[in-house]
């Protein structure tokens, strides 16, 4: 895959299985994340960037990097596929990962194919992304099989912004819509 990941997590157990795994879906380069400036540096000579999190006892652990990815001021970075992938398909799980604006969260164990296929979800498609005053990530409405209220689940009133993008890994994140809306 003409793209580089990313593993969020330790550097023996989840996070090195995740990071052989990483390499033999075929990323191009695959790197231990340490800090949101070395994904920052990347990004200017790979289009595409993959951020994927092993397994955490307390998902609270995660936030950081999230919103270090969610804020970034690169748009390669801040639009990058952040992928979860979890022991279990516990409902709470599901939920944060989805509020912290994860793109996918995959359970564990997984065939390598259906790792692929699911990774490959985030190319050359049309994705929606929220921005709020509390969240920035894909749109999340029926994400658990019910639609909800807002944009953002959370019925955050006033402004938000609807952004379209397209993710491609020879050019990067097209950003080809972008609204600015009030909630009325």
């Amino acid at each position: 895959m003409q793209a580089c990941a990313f593993v969020v997590g330790p550097d023996d157990g989840q996070g090195a299985a995740l990071r052989l795994l990483a390499r033999q879906v075929g990323f191009e380069a695959v790197y231990p994340y340490s800090d949101i400036t070395d994904a920052e540096r990347q990004s200017a000579s790979t289009p595409l960037i993959y951020f994927l999190f092993s397994a955490v006892d307390r998902l609270g652990k995660l936030t950081r990097v999230g919103e270090a990815v969610r804020r970034s001021q690169s748009q390669r970075v801040r639009f990058a596929p952040m992928i979860y992938f979890s022991e279990t398909p516990a409902l709470d799980t599901i939920r944060a990962c989805i509020n912290m604006g994860f793109d996918d969260i995959i359970t564990l164990p997984a065939t390598l194919s259906r790792v692929e296929e699911r990774l490959e979800r985030q190319l050359y498609r049309t994705v929606t992304y929220y921005e709020t005053a509390t969240y920035f990530g894909p749109d999340r409405r029926n994400r658990l099989g019910h639609e909800s209220h807002g944009h953002s689940g959370r019925g955050d009133g006033g402004q938000y912004r609807r952004m379209e993008i397209v993710r491609n890994p020879g050019a990067g994140i097209e950003i080809v819509r972008d609204d600015m809306q009030v909630m009325v």
